[in-house]
């Protein structure tokens, strides 16, 4: 009988030398089923309240060079909506462009 070795983070157990699944990171993609990927640029489909303005984002702003990320919620687009500074958005409100 072999020891197990033990993830201190998450208790995970498996014996030396077996494979290891690897986790594959999450495909991220707008509302129409487009894959989104770091640099795109993205339309906006549905005009957004924004919280301490007056004005929403309109639909069809355009927004240019975006991050993927685990965002707070399902919030996973990091960007800089022109007018309104950095945000996050959800990729379901935005398609490629």
């Amino acid at each position: 009988m072999s020891a197990l070795l033990v993830c201190p983070e998450c208790a995970h157990e498996w014996a030396p030398g077996s494979e290891v699944e690897v986790a594959a990171e999450p495909v991220i993609k707008d509302a129409f089923g487009n894959v989104l990927a770091d640099g795109d640029t993205v339309t906006i489909i549905k005009d957004l309240k924004v919280k301490g303005s007056s004005s929403p984002i309109k639909v069809g702003t355009k927004v240019r060079n975006i991050h993927l990320v685990n965002g707070v919620g399902d919030h996973d687009i990091d960007c800089k909506v022109e007018g309104f500074g950095p945000m996050q958005l959800k990729s379901s409100v935005v398609k490629k462009a």
